[in-house]
């Protein structure tokens, strides 16, 4: 048993380095998971549109802490924003995703539901199949991060669920979204 416990702070370590190595992996220049290059498209993300995380939802990303709460809570940024038509995981969001990661882990009995969201273009079935690669995208970065897959679920709603109304780059760019539901 001692030597169980001995190697549970190697387990830890070893899972965010390979974290790291996969995150780092996975980043490109370009492009959508799909391997098209989306050169048409280019600023209508978030970020190209002037937005930030903080103006993005309200949610606080803007505090410095990147959604890290140093006594055991719940990260206050509960809502992570992804690029038109793609489900990668947009480097800025790495910290609020690996404090999730702490917080699961660090708390076994939480469980956690990854609503997937996208902007109201595309059709239906479209936007539904978006929306689940999206939460299944964060699900990836918080099983390589160690967090129990018994704590995790997935679920999309597609274009049902705006967060913002209108037919502009502003509302698409907030709806474009995964949220954490505790």
């Amino acid at each position: 048993m001692q030597l169980k416990r001995g190697l549970k702070p190697y387990a830890r370590t070893l899972a965010v380095a390979l974290s790291l190595a996969f995150v780092a992996g996975c980043s490109s220049s370009g492009g959508t998971q799909d391997g098209s290059m989306d050169s048409s498209r280019t600023g209508n993300g978030v970020a190209g549109s002037g937005v930030s995380g903080s103006q993005v939802g309200g949610t606080g990303f803007g505090s410095g802490t990147a959604g890290q709460e140093a006594d055991g809570r719940i990260p206050q940024q509960r809502t992570i924003y992804f690029e038109f038509d793609s489900d990668r995981i947009r480097s800025e969001f790495e910290p609020v995703l690996a404090a999730h990661a702490r917080y699961l882990r660090e708390n076994g009995n939480s469980r956690v539901v990854l609503q997937g969201h996208t902007d109201e273009r595309g059709t239906r079935e479209y936007n539904m199949a978006l929306g689940e690669r999206r939460a299944r995208s964060v699900e990836r970065f918080l099983s390589v991060q160690g967090v129990s897959p018994s704590q995790v679920e997935v679920v999309s709603y597609g274009e049902e669920r705006p967060a913002a109304r209108g037919q502009n780059e502003d509302a698409y760019a907030q709806n474009r979204r995964v949220v954490f539901a505790y």
